[in-house]
């Protein structure tokens, strides 16, 4: 009987494919979006979604738990602080997968996997109020400087 075999392997030993999924994982957490193989993608959407209610309890034990499968702190604190933070109202289901059609070299189907709720990092937030301001203003542009005279060239000794 095939009970409890429902992992995906994607033609990897557990070592490799553990270590794939904590990368793709925390490339997700830092930059959102990531464009992957539709494959790597649905089996990326459990482990990260896991990782997501782990977030959610917040407590330091779910946070030492994050860290032994990620890795990487800055990833976790992301992960916990803005990640988490966003889908606290949301049950399950943090992640959206989009498919995107063929890649060229090898026609593998591609997709694009995000979270649902898609957070504004407060860096990002900050920059983006203070440039609205500085558009609407219409600033006298200045003169370009002009440009200077090349120097006279200086006259080889020919008398030696």
């Amino acid at each position: 009987m095939k009970h409890g075999r429902k992992i995906v392997k994607l033609q990897r030993k557990q070592d490799h494919r553990d270590a794939l999924l904590m990368n793709l994982t925390c490339s997700l957490i830092e930059h959102r979006r990531i464009r992957t193989t539709l494959a790597k993608a649905k089996a990326l959407r459990p482990y990260a979604e896991k990782l997501v209610t782990l977030g959610k309890r917040g407590t330091l034990h779910a946070r030492r738990t994050a860290l032994s499968s990620l890795r990487h702190k800055d990833s976790v604190k992301k992960l916990f602080e803005e990640i988490a933070v966003a889908s606290k109202d949301r049950v399950g289901g943090y992640t959206r997968i989009t498919k995107l059609g063929q890649r060229r070299s090898d026609s593998a189907p591609m997709a694009y996997i995000e979270w649902v709720d898609a957070y504004v990092p407060k860096a990002a937030a900050a920059p983006e109020a203070a440039a609205e301001p500085v558009a609407e203003e219409a600033a006298p542009k200045k003169k370009a400087p002009a440009k200077k005279k090349a120097a006279p060239k200086k006259k080889a000794a020919a008398a030696e």
